[in-house]
């Protein structure tokens, strides 16, 4: 099964390859010198050579979040059959297969700035916006979940903000949330939900243990197979956001279909919970223009990661621990993927927060980090504030 899932991940990166050649050779080196600037290089094993340093560095990235694509698939696949929803391998920007090869400027897929990224939401201006929210159509993200002001940290997003003041255009590319500017020693963890709940438990026990929430990303099939679960993950306090209903590659598909991948599980989660999700992930880190604005149209902002735990590789408690903390992008404003239902997440779990506590940060929701609105991305996909 992880073969087959495998070759198809490589192929994928060849596709990203071509369509990067494609793509104006000055904006592809500016693009990843500015990258390697400001988020530093991206950690994947690329094989697609490029003339510039700059952009080998680049595609490293990519070539991580592909391995990702392949290591989440192959649980996706066999999740799928068990009931469970394809596995998330959006797998990192570290280490998740961005078709943002065409989104991005090395040419190659932005995740690009994986490995940074970082700040904290501002609704227009301050937090919390629900401007810009279209309540007219169901079918369009509403996020007007229902939490009581008391309970809301300062600076948490809990619904989509203004769309007329978010800028993710970066030259001719529309890019999602890799990381965030911010001056705070903030992080965000991140959970893709697609594989199995066996070990969903014991993280949000862990979670509870360090009083700190985090965000879950879930796929339909997983809504559907674990509704208990997704329940636990928002009593708990904990960010619920979308990964697809079927986990596909988003760029492959029609913006007709992107759209119902999305509202699929909204729909779902909505029926299930009351909860309006607002946080979207593509499966596989996998996006394009069209991927970005649908999502934007449906209410959602879209969010990669600039730091990959690896953990789909499933190499032990040790290299997940290592591969974090010690990543070249780990910083302010990091977006950090994990996933649930990998081998040895929830055994790592409980050191790797603690490693990140000593080393200063504050562990937050992607929620606690972004820009509600009012915000614009570089090339690296940091998003800045406005103001």
């Amino acid at each position: 099964m992880r073969s087959s899932f495998l070759k198809r991940r490589i192929r994928h990166k060849s596709n990203d390859g071509t369509k990067a050649k494609a793509l104006p050779t000055a904006f592809t080196i500016i693009g990843a010198a500015v990258l390697l600037t400001a988020c530093g290089n991206l950690d994947s094993e690329r094989t697609v050579k490029q003339t510039q340093q700059l952009t080998n560095d680049v595609l490293e990235d990519s070539e991580a979040a592909e391995g990702s694509k392949s290591g989440e698939a192959t649980k996706t696949a066999e999740g799928s059959k068990s009931g469970e929803a394809t596995k998330t391998a959006e797998g990192s920007k570290s280490g998740e297969a961005t078709k943002t090869a065409e989104n991005s400027k090395s040419g190659e897929e932005t995740k690009a700035t994986e490995d940074s990224h970082s700040g904290e939401d501002t609704e227009s201006g301050n937090k919390h916006n629900t401007n810009g929210v279209d309540n007219s159509n169901p079918d369009s993200n509403i996020n007007e979940n229902t939490v009581k002001a008391d309970d809301v940290p300062e600076g948490k997003v809990t619904a989509f903000g203004d769309k007329s003041t978010m800028n993710n255009t970066v030259g001719e590319r529309e890019l999602p949330i890799y990381c965030v500017d911010t001056t705070e020693n903030k992080v965000a963890l991140s959970f893709d939900a697609a594989w199995g709940a066996e070990d969903t438990k014991e993280i949000l026990d862990i979670l509870k243990k360090h009083d700190i929430h985090v965000t879950f990303f879930a796929t339909g099939g997983w809504v559907e197979s674990y509704p208990d679960d997704v329940k636990a993950v928002l009593d708990a306090g904990h960010d619920l956001g979308n990964h697809s209903e079927n986990h596909k590659n988003m760029s492959e598909l029609s913006d007709e279909d992107k759209k119902e991948e999305l509202m699929s599980v909204h729909r779902k989660v909505k029926e299930l919970t009351g909860y309006d999700m607002y946080l979207f992930r593509p499966p596989y880190g996998d996006y394009d223009n069209s991927v970005i604005n649908v999502a934007k149209d449906c209410g959602y902002y879209a969010i990669q990661w600039s730091v990959d735990s690896l953990d789909w590789q499933n190499k032990g408690v040790d290299s997940i621990i290592d591969t974090v903390i010690n990543h070249k992008n780990l910083g302010n404003g990091s977006i950090i993927l994990c996933h649930n239902g990998a081998d040895y997440t929830a055994s790592a779990l409980d050191e790797l927060i603690t490693k990140l506590e000593e080393a200063g940060y504050e562990i937050v929701p992607v929620s606690e980090l972004i820009y509600a609105d009012n915000f614009y991305l570089n090339y690296e996909g940091r998003q800045f504030s406005s103001f």
